[in-house]
């Protein structure tokens, strides 16, 4: 689909349809949406005054051939309270807008920002938001005849200058990126194994400028990584360590070196602690984490930020097999802690031990995890926010700030010590669960003993890394979350 600026009058938009906002109550039209209510003869006062339109965040109305405009249709687009409105929403609403007017065959589209929506973090955001609304989870579909589709989607104002201009080709970036990181975890786990994960890695990195190292079982074998080791077992799929790193053309002494290191279990069952049947299909999705650590790499490589970042994606099957992992086995990990499984379905936090070390050893400085890892944070905080654990408040401060930027949701939750009162084996060093209770933070108090004194920060992804419905402004599968937040954590450092 091609992304466009146009510097001209909203009555001269020529496309099939153009989107102007309007807000909720008595709150005046901006400058766009009065000249579509003027040209349309008050068409949007009067559905406003008759309660048709409210103006809540994404109400839509559609008139079809609007006298006083070039374009064929006017979509006014609900942006809700003016106060509240901002990069999200006007994200969320160029997306809801792509997907209520491509349903109805439009091909070319429009939108109007209002003035002081128009900056290039709106340009930005409205980008990404068309992009990510185009996007559909259909690649195996055979029938595609009443497909629709989208060529272009305009924003129009009566300026745009340079900065909105690299706005517009950032936001497309990070979408394109994150569309790459949903069509990943939309694959099945036959189309897509570890190995042929660590493939499509590969390609991404060739295509981008990007390093690429695939530590292949032996390798893995040879360094000691037994925790990731015992999870793979079951399987005959071999695991892979998949190793991307970014460098920018300079680095200053004393810069940071990130890490992002992402789950990729490229399909769960749990392993002898079998899952139940019922939504296990959905499993696929066990390596969104590491999907969004590529897909943001992706991103980074062409946005070029500042400071240096390693991404690792540890990626195995986690099956039950008749080598598989037992509850009650004890492995020894790659920083020589031993580790009781007392649950096989607890094999996210396994393998990311591993890799956490992996990346001290590589000399990251500071690090992010992203992991579809309990579903105890889904009781916790529903299908709305990620769940941030952090051993640094800074680091902690700048993961939250990045993704309130981001309009990516999430909030902190606690790592107090007492919680680690759960994790005690008398067999060995640590087991790989607590009990019932608080199961999400015990699960990132374990991750915490592999990230010691680095500053670290644990994304748990597992409630919003997947729609289990369509939105308005979203496909169901995969959101792609946390790309966005990933990239302006390393674009702002």
């Amino acid at each position: 689909m091609n992304l466009q600026l146009l510097t001209q009058p909203v009555a001269e938009v020529d496309a099939d349809a153009l989107v102007v906002v309007a807000f909720e109550k008595d709150a005046p039209l901006g400058a766009a949406a009065k000249t579509a209510n003027e040209a349309s003869g008050g068409w949007i006062d009067e559905i406003r005054q008759t309660g048709e339109f409210k103006g809540k965040l994404l109400d839509m109305a559609l008139l079809h051939r609007p006298a006083g405009l070039k374009a064929k249709r006017l979509l006014v687009a609900g942006g809700g309270k003016t106060a509240d409105f901002g990069t999200a929403e006007l994200r969320r609403l160029a997306a809801a807008a792509l997907r209520h007017l491509k349903s109805k065959g439009a091909k070319t589209i429009a939108l109007a920002p209002e003035e002081g929506f128009a900056a290039p973090e709106h340009v930005a955001a409205a980008a990404e938001g068309a992009l990510l609304g185009d996007y559909e989870p259909d690649r195996y579909k055979t029938e595609k005849e009443d497909k629709k589709t989208v060529d272009a989607f305009s924003l129009a104002a009566a300026s745009f200058g340079e900065a909105h201009e690299a706005a517009l080709r950032r936001g497309r970036i990070v979408a394109e990126s994150q569309n790459f990181t949903r069509d990943l975890v939309s694959e099945p786990a036959n189309r897509l194994t570890p190995t042929l994960l660590a493939g499509r890695a590969r390609q991404m990195a060739d295509e981008h400028g990007l390093e690429c190292e695939v530590l292949d079982q032996a390798h893995i074998e040879q360094i000691g990584m037994g925790a990731l080791l015992g999870v793979a077992q079951g399987s005959s799929e071999p695991p892979a360590l998949i190793i991307l790193r970014y460098r920018p053309e300079s680095v200053a002494e004393g810069t940071a070196h990130l890490g992002f290191v992402g789950k990729g279990v490229t399909f769960d069952t749990g392993g002898i602690s079998i899952k139940p049947s019922e939504g296990m299909e959905k499993m696929k999705y066990d390596m969104a984490g590491g999907a969004a650590v590529i897909g943001a790499m992706r991103a980074i490589a062409q946005l070029r930020p500042a400071v240096p970042i390693t991404a690792l994606i540890p990626a195995v099957e986690n099956m039950p097999g008749g080598r598989a992992q037992r509850p009650g086995d004890i492995v020894t990990t790659l920083s020589g802690k031993t580790v009781e499984v007392l649950n096989t379905d607890a094999e996210g936090r396994l393998i990311l031990a591993d890799a956490i070390t992996y990346a001290k050893r590589l000399g990251c400085t500071h690090l992010v995890d992203a992991a579809t890892l309990t579903g105890a944070i889904v009781v916790a905080l529903g299908h709305i926010n990620v769940g941030v654990f952090s051993n640094n408040d800074g680091l902690l401060q700048r993961v939250l700030g990045a993704a309130k930027a981001a309009g990516e949701k999430m909030w902190p939750m606690p790592l107090d010590e007492d919680y680690k009162e759960q994790l005690k084996s008398a067999f060995a060093d640590i087991p790989n669960i607590g009990n019932r209770w608080g199961g999400a933070i015990t699960a990132a108090m374990f991750l915490k003993e592999f990230a010691e004194d680095t500053p670290w920060a644990h994304l748990d992804i597992a409630g919003t890394a997947w729609l289990e419905e369509s939105k308005p402004f979203a496909a169901k599968g995969p959101s792609g979350l946390p790309v966005r937040s990933l990239v302006h954590v390393a674009l702002n450092w």
